[in-house]
């Protein structure tokens, strides 16, 4: 049986689902992640098909350029402000979801902890959860 991935905003005007697994899902502590999410983390689930992504609603982007200098864009609700979906420049058949956007927040289960080096010591996460000081290589 295929799993469905869906979720959206706060608001619902934004809303996306998926039939593909996620490749990779992670909590990343990058000052990014962090000023992103208002706290010591953000959690995403990226999946390999964006193309197979359906994508409902219309999004606000804005792009910055990851520690690696590849650039990342952030898609976020123009209504309610809810961050979304990211996509990745250099990798763009990739697209990630946040965690919390899910309507089913317990499908996320983190394979890693990525900038570990930048986490705030008042973010303490699950420790059987393999961390890496940086985003390790595929």
């Amino acid at each position: 049986m295929t799993r469905t991935y869906s979720g959206g905003c706060a608001c619902g005007a934004v809303r996306y689902s998926t039939r593909h697994a996620p490749i990779f899902q992670n909590h990343c502590q990058c000052r990014d992640c962090q000023r992103r999410s208002g706290t010591g983390h953000g959690s995403y689930l990226t999946f390999p098909a964006r193309a197979e992504m359906a994508i409902t609603g219309e999004t606000t982007h804005w792009e910055i350029a990851a520690d690696s200098g590849n650039v990342k864009s952030h898609a976020f609700c123009p209504v309610c402000g809810t961050p979304v979906l990211l996509s990745f420049a250099a990798s763009p058949d990739l697209i990630a979801v946040h965690a919390g956007s899910l309507d089913d927040p317990g499908l996320f289960a983190p394979q890693a902890l990525t900038y570990s080096i930048r986490g705030p010591k008042w973010d303490a996460m699950d420790p059987s959860v393999p961390a890496f000081e940086r985003m390790p290589n595929a």
